[in-house]
């Protein structure tokens, strides 16, 4: 999955109907339905604006009073066809006077989305690796020099009365390898006392 690297933004107009499309990163619902309220803030002439957001468990689309399936759904199409993921992607509608009926709508938000997306720069989210490692103190510098040479993070530290306890981000691509190479550099002192993974 992906995400964009940036908002981006186009404008088309079909039989004299303006359509402003949106896509923004976002990184859940409540984010997106806080954009949504400032594009209806910047936009009271409007006469519809139709949104589709892609956010796991929270996606979710509106045609808000275009005929049912016209316009959240076709935007979603755009956004699930490109494999995106953390992203809200707005129309905004100013009603040019001509009817464009239900298969005129469908093409007109699907375009504007689209015209907006040929903008749009890709990223891969990295998934991260945490884990708490014990390490005894000689190894404390050992271990942060080799993270520091990796890329991997050290957001939290910890000492006992025997050991050093960091929580240490890695790369979830390679962390199975950087974990051995930590075991090896600590000769075998390093403990793995939690692990998780995510964004």
């Amino acid at each position: 999955m992906s995400t964009l690297a940036c908002a981006v933004a186009a404008e088309i107009i079909i039989k004299k109907s303006r359509f402003i499309g949106h896509i923004i990163p976002v990184p859940h619902r409540a984010a997106a339905q806080a954009l949504i309220a400032q594009f209806r803030q910047q936009h009271p002439e409007a006469r519809h604006l139709c949104w589709a957001l892609l956010a796991g468990g929270e996606s979710g689309m509106s045609d808000d009073g275009e005929p049912s399936g016209t316009a959240g759904r076709p935007i979603m199409q755009v956004l699930q066809h490109k494999h995106l993921d953390g992203v809200l992607a707005v129309v905004i509608r100013y009603f040019g006077g001509i009817k464009l009926g239900a298969g005129g709508l469908t093409r007109a938000y699907t375009e504007a989305i689209a015209t907006a997306m040929l903008q749009a720069e890709f990223i891969t989210p990295i998934q991260w690796h945490h884990i708490q490692l014990a390490v005894p103190f000689a190894e404390e510098n050992r271990v942060r020099h080799y993270l520091a040479q990796h890329g991997g993070e050290i957001s939290q530290l910890q000492y006992s009365t025997r050991e050093v306890i960091l929580d240490v981000q890695l790369n979830a691509l390679d962390s199975s390898a950087q974990l051995l190479a930590l075991q090896q550099l600590c000769r075998g002192q390093a403990r793995i006392t939690a692990s998780t993974s995510g964004l």
